[in-house]
């Protein structure tokens, strides 16, 4: 039991689990702020959508075995890779986990339990046959739309007892564009071995213009969509502007360079300022929930876009400096 829950820490993959994480609190905070009390929903959504996705990523290391030993032959979040866990290992795993999301969604609620199912459903289609939705290219980004963003910002939703409006599926498909941008660079980091075995990405078989095209066109209908569900005021508005230009800026670095590294580098770094955006706008709706003043929104706002903007300045122009550390 304790080597399961290790293994089951390390294929949680925090960076990618704190960005659903964030999508959930998104759709908890959209209506009422956010936890104006506690409630035990709260917890059982976040642990049913940590469990969703580690069968997910348990499932897939499975299926793109050969693939990682080429792209990730020595990473320590790829137990099956390094010879540290076997394929039965990842097997239970899968089904513990399933069982986890499935349990915690069904002590939320119904709908908990239900968007928990479409969870897991989504990733035994995305990894294994006959779907295998990851070998689909048209169909991987909005497969991973629907689980890393729709699915997250709906148990939020759920667990915050709110109705879903209008403005609510205007900002969902704001993120989900929002994600799309991101998530379509990943197949940056994986070339290689996806050329070797096959795998009909988007980069393999329409090349790098393309590519960086289509996750701009993304990063823009994102903005529009978010601004407006979200009609804010003039600093909140350009402070999203900015994290936008910042990430856009990045993606014309990536476009120009050869460098393997320096591809990664900049993905990164875009990949940043997109989490600052998603930071910045959930205080923003918990302020604003929670009856702040303009000037204590304004403050707020102000202050995290400037700690990303150092941030950002520190990379962009030191970037050799740089640890890539992006996992996708």
């Amino acid at each position: 039991m304790i080597r399961l829950a290790g293994l089951y820490w390390r294929m949680l993959r925090l960076r990618v689990a704190a960005m659903l994480w964030l999508f959930l609190l998104l759709g908890a905070a959209v209506q009422d702020g956010l936890l104006h009390g506690f409630s035990w929903a709260y917890v059982w959504v976040s642990i049913s959508l940590a469990s969703s996705y580690v069968a997910a990523t348990s499932l897939n290391d499975i299926a793109d075995r050969d693939i990682d030993r080429v792209n990730h032959p020595r990473d320590s979040g790829r137990p099956l890779v390094t010879g540290e866990a076997s394929e039965r290992d990842l097997h239970v795993l899968h089904a513990s986990a399933g069982a986890l999301a499935l349990a915690a969604g069904a002590a939320a609620s119904t709908a908990a339990l239900a968007l928990a199912a479409l969870s897991l459903a989504i990733s035994v289609a995305y990894s294994m046959p006959p779907l295998r939705l990851s070998y689909r290219t048209y169909l991987v980004a909005p497969a991973l739309g629907v689980a890393y963003v729709l699915i997250p910002f709906s148990l939020g939703l759920v667990a915050s007892g709110a109705s879903p409006r209008g403005s609510d599926a205007v900002l969902c498909a704001g993120l989900l564009s929002l994600f799309v941008a991101r998530i379509n660079l990943k197949d940056f980091r994986d070339r290689v071995g996806d050329a070797r075995y096959g795998k009909p990405t988007v980069l393999l078989r329409f090349g790098k213009d393309l590519t960086c095209l289509i996750s701009l066109v993304a990063l823009g209908l994102g903005e529009l969509l978010l601004l407006g569900a979200l009609r804010p005021g003039l600093v909140l508005a350009v402070a999203l502007q900015m994290f936008v230009a910042a990430v856009a800026s990045m993606l014309y670095v990536l476009w120009r360079t050869e460098d393997s590294r320096g591809e990664q580098v900049a993905i990164g770094i875009g990949a940043r300022m997109g989490n600052g955006l998603l930071i910045v706008l959930l205080g923003w709706l918990v302020l604003t929930g929670h009856g702040a003043s303009g000037q204590e929104q304004v403050a707020f706002v102000l202050a995290v876009t400037a700690l990303f903007g150092l941030s950002f300045h520190a990379l962009a122009t030191r970037p050799e400096q740089a640890v890539i550390g992006y996992k996708g």
